[in-house]
């Protein structure tokens, strides 16, 4: 059996080919042990809960997470009790209301709760996106200034807002009423002269929700706009059914990478189940034109939906995501998927461009691949795509990455970057910034924004470089890939992936289950279009597994599973294969290690 301690490595793997060393999930015994006599479980899956942080008291909640048990007081939140009453007056007034939206998908997902819960009320808000080429993130003076002039009476912002200090006293200035729903984090002393601001993450709020998505705080709100009409006996007939809209809040929870425990863990659950009837004419239409059918899951939302309805955003009109998911037009929502849609076609070929431009540059540099971090800049790359590609280029060299396009008629160059767990790079760039090697410049430890000059791009690589070099380095040494479970070829079948599905969703704080099997060999390896692998793995048990490697064909992965032949440990998740009715599974490789090589 293997030995899951962090010195010997997983398997005895301290080094796999992706560099990494193997670990299993630390999970302490005695609670195990309670998940499996208190809810029937078998050991690996009580393990696993276990590892995860479930206690005794929270595993019925977890196992079956309802918004009944875990609902917060939407008073419990600093300024909600004030919004709903801001926004339910601006109901009964008859208000000239716009909803201001961030342009991804928590941000489209929020404007269109808000826009649902008023159209059923009777009142047809309007929405503004800014452009992401043109105007950047978030609320500015120009664009408060752009809606008073417009007639409008209140804003709601929604995924933003709470930083926009400039345009927040631009609309005080100016008599423009804003209400602010948002979730990023806040400085203390930074909370600015608004209307109302709920933000689950500005430093006086005591609600305990600060890993809500936009979409979930927005969520709440309309409990709260809910319970003030209440209050003022506006409703003739049946209230807003609140729940007929959770499929929005999953949207907002899972493709903003949130932390999915507690509510959190709810509405995502609660939301894909609402989801999965297709009722919203927009999300309907996106899995028509991504030719996907079935019952909603996490895969569905961050892989099909999310980008197609980020791609707005991205590289096209920033409102074309709010209006999908806020139209209750079928031929409309059928109109718009369908540009989204060639938008995402027009965003992968874009950021496969620029992914493999900037792989070209980080390898032809004698050294830079082998630096603390890598700074890769070329003129005119989309600064639509840089974050996907930044992250992308982390997962391939296991470090911090910052990808910058260069626009040399403005003499700027707009950078992304990702980081690795461990190296905070967004405290890294923050001090470039104080240094004046930027022109702007934030973040948080695991992502950051930054514009420059590009004649000051080596100095800054070369100060990125040395800030980061301890913390690259110590986490370099921590890099571990965490494994739930050793299975055989045999056991690797569609009764273990559907066991595991208890632990459902998966994401931020509920890792999907990472599975390893020993001294596998590697048979029918076929390399795909993409740079991707696909193998099958066979062992002593007499099984056959089917498996696939993505965008690996050109790394030491890809290499040794095209050589077939020999015996490799593999580490991948499981996936199910229903072709052609078979509802089988696959696994995708995540790492691979020589057994010879430890």
């Amino acid at each position: 059996m293997a030995d899951g301690s962090a010195n010997v490595g997983y398997l005895g793997v301290t080094r796999s080919l992706s560099g990494r060393l193997w670990r299993q999930r630390a999970a302490a015994p005695e609670i195990t042990r309670s998940h499996q006599l208190n809810h029937g479980l078998s050991e690996p899956l009580a393990r696993a809960l276990a590892s995860r942080g479930v206690t005794p008291e929270t595993c019925a909640d977890f196992l079956n997470p309802t918004l009944k048990a875990l609902f917060p007081d939407p008073s419990s939140f600093a300024d909600m009790d004030r919004a709903a009453e801001i926004l339910v007056d601006a109901l009964q007034a008859r208000k000239r209301v716009v909803v201001f939206a961030d342009y991804d998908v928590d941000g489209a997902s929020s404007a269109a709760l808000i826009v649902r819960w008023f159209r059923v009320m009777g009142l047809e808000l309007s929405i503004y996106v800014p452009d992401r080429m043109t105007e950047g993130y978030g609320p500015s003076p120009a664009a408060f200034r752009h809606l008073k002039a417009e007639g409008a009476d209140l804003v709601i912002t929604v995924d933003c807002g709470a930083a926009a200090h400039d345009a927040l006293a631009c609309a005080a200035e100016i008599g423009l009423n804003v209400v602010v729903i948002d979730h990023h984090l806040m400085r203390p002393g930074e909370i600015p002269a608004v209307a109302a601001l709920v933000n689950p993450n500005r430093p006086d709020d005591t609600s305990g929700q600060g890993h809500l998505a936009a979409a979930g705080v927005a969520f709440v709100l309309l409990a709260a706009l809910n319970r003030e009409a209440r209050r003022r006996s506006l409703f003739s007939g049946p209230e807003p059914d609140l729940r007929a809209w959770l499929d929005l809040a999953a949207m907002g929870a899972i493709c903003d990478v949130t932390q999915l425990v507690g509510f959190n863990r709810a509405l995502a659950a609660q939301g894909l189940k609402v989801m999965s009837g297709w009722a919203n004419p927009g999300l309907s239409a996106l899995m028509d034109v991504a030719k996907a059918k079935g019952p909603a899951s996490v895969f569905h939302v961050g892989y099909l939906l999310g980008p197609r309805i980020n791609a707005g955003g991205r590289i096209g009109r920033s409102d074309l995501g709010a209006r999908l998911l806020s139209t209750d037009d079928p031929e409309e929502a059928a109109v718009l998927a369908g540009e989204l849609d060639a938008l995402n076609a027009s965003r992968k070929q874009v950021e496969a461009e620029v992914q493999e431009a900037a792989i070209r540059n980080i390898e032809r540099e004698s050294n830079q691949a082998d630096a603390p971090c890598l700074v890769v800049a070329e003129d005119d790359w989309h600064p639509g795509v840089i974050g996907i590609v930044a992250g992308r280029l982390r997962e391939r060299y296991r470090k911090p990455v910052i990808v910058i396009g260069i626009d040399r008629a403005a003499d700027v160059g707009k950078g992304s970057g990702r980081s690795q767990p461990g190296v905070n790079l967004g405290r890294a760039v923050q001090a470039a910034y104080e240094e004046g090697l930027l022109l702007a410049g934030g973040g948080h430890a695991m992502a950051a924004g930054l514009s420059v000059r590009p004649g000051a791009i080596p100095e800054l690589r070369a100060f990125l470089c040395e800030r980061m070099a301890d913390e690259a380095q110590a986490a370099a040494a921590e890099d571990g890939l965490d494994i739930d479970a050793l299975v055989t070829t045999r056991g690797a079948d569609r009764g273990l992936w559907t066991e595991f599905q208890r632990l459902a969703p998966f994401g931020p704080g509920n890792p999907e289950p990472v599975f390893a099997a020993a001294d596998v060999r590697v048979e029918r390896p076929m390399a795909l279009r993409g740079g991707h692998v696909r193998v099958t793995l066979t062992d002593g048990s007499g099984g056959r597994l089917k498996a696939v490697a993505w965008r690996c064909e050109d790394t030491e992965i890809g290499r040794r599973l095209l050589q077939e032949g020999g015996a490799v440990h593999v580490v991948g998740k499981l996936k199910p294969d229903d072709w052609q009715g078979r509802e089988g599974v696959e696994l995708e490789i995540e790492d691979v290690a020589d057994p010879r090589a430890r």
